[in-house]
């Protein structure tokens, strides 16, 4: 007889985030169904995002932003592109290994912010 545990091992060690906010969800190590969401204000915002995309007859992939989340996404990448803009500049310039090591930090910083999009 085989013991298959290793592969839900494996799963319970994979980070999960949150569906809505992409918070890290704490591993409850509880039986029964993963949580999907972080708190119920997560899971409300989904129901209501999943709702509106019903009635507006939009697929059922579709991102709706609003124009202030635009606004802050359009934001955060200006100011990946800057970070990064940043770095060409500095190694075009001959920066030493330590400044190019600081602003690859910062771009890494600007990225994971990014990457909170939900």
């Amino acid at each position: 007889m085989e013991l298959v545990t290793e592969p839900v091992a494996a799963r319970r060690e994979e980070a999960r985030h949150c569906a809505w906010c992409g918070r890290r969800l704490p591993d409850s190590g509880r039986i029964g169904r993963p949580r999907r969401y972080c708190a119920q204000p997560c899971r409300q915002r989904a129901y209501e995002r999943r709702a509106a995309v019903q009635r507006g007859g939009l697929p059922e992939d579709a991102v709706v932003l609003s124009a202030a989340e635009l606004a802050d996404l359009q934001d955060r990448l200006f100011q990946l592109r800057c970070a990064a803009e940043d770095i060409a500049t500095a190694a075009g310039d001959g920066a030493d290994k330590g400044e190019l090591r600081r602003l690859a930090g910062e771009l890494v910083d600007t990225a994971r912010g990014l990457e909170r999009l939900r």
